[in-house]
């Protein structure tokens, strides 16, 4: 047991700067005294003392503002960062390493009996305000954004984030950031909003259209030259997209000055 407390009192100093000592840690942290008192109520829930466990959760969730089920299965260096308003359902699993903060819902979509709170494997964080609902799983190292709302897996190494949760970044290959960034300063596109130190849908999307491009470059260059081999004469230059010339450069000018134009309208009829 006491080795249990020191490990969850050095998972603390690995994830929070603000942790100064460990007799601040001990008395201070309600994440860490919700997990004391769930170990304490889950272990009557496995001796088949019902009410008796569900009164000691009940009580841990008067002192700390944390409600855990007692039913709940959870791993080693579980940390519950600030901690107030977090609920953990009867049939969730939590694995090692775990790290979520405030706000934070492991709840069921159904009112029947079995398995319908979320899986979380080793090495996930959940940020403040986010809902995990429903027999969902979400792999290792994942993460899931601020006040996100999952309702579906989440696959291993991946940052989901939104109301329904997406996809907004996830591991990709040296070669292949470096392949889409040059194809991104090839077409005048920002290289930096598709790499993971800005993950975004929106961004993602278009690295996946930059891969696109890039392999039908790859064909219209073998298809030329098969043709140049039977004779042909084709695809000498490929010309270059020319943004200057592109109409949404124009629409956002248009945009802009409308913009300019309706405070002045405004101002007007005022």
């Amino acid at each position: 047991m006491f080795q249990r407390i020191r490990e969850d009192i050095q998972s603390v100093y690995a994830r929070d700067p603000a942790a100064r000592n460990w007799f601040e840690v001990l008395t201070t942290y309600p994440g860490l005294h919700a997990i004391w008192w769930h170990r304490l109520s889950h272990k009557l829930w496995s001796w088949r003392f019902y009410w008796l466990a569900r009164f000691t959760s009940t009580l841990a969730r008067w002192l700390t503002g944390i409600e855990i089920h007692p039913g709940a299965r959870i791993g080693r260096r579980f940390f519950i960062d600030h901690g107030m308003g977090v609920v953990i359902g009867e049939t969730a699993e939590i694995g090692d390493d775990v790290t979520i903060y405030h706000g934070v819902t492991l709840g069921g979509t159904s009112w029947n009996q079995g398995k319908r709170h979320p899986t979380l494997k080793d090495g996930v964080v959940i940020g403040a305000g986010a809902k995990v609902l429903g027999p969902v799983t979400i792999g290792q190292t994942a993460r899931i954004g601020s006040n996100a709302v999952v309702v579906k897996d989440v696959p291993d190494e991946t940052t989901v984030v939104g109301i329904p949760a997406r996809v907004a970044h996830t591991k990709v290959s040296k070669e292949v950031n470096e392949r889409r960034a040059a194809m991104a300063k090839q077409y005048g596109f920002d290289a930096y909003a598709i790499s993971p130190d800005n993950p975004d849908p929106v961004a993602t999307a278009i690295g996946r259209m930059l891969d696109h491009v890039h392999l039908l470059d790859q064909k219209v260059g073998d298809l030329c030259s098969a043709v140049n081999q039977l004779g042909g004469n084709v695809c000498e230059e490929i010309p270059e997209v020319e943004m200057d010339d592109m109409d949404f450069i124009s629409a956002e000018q248009e945009a802009a000055e409308r913009r300019k134009q309706e405070p002045e309208s405004e101002q007007e009829k005022s």
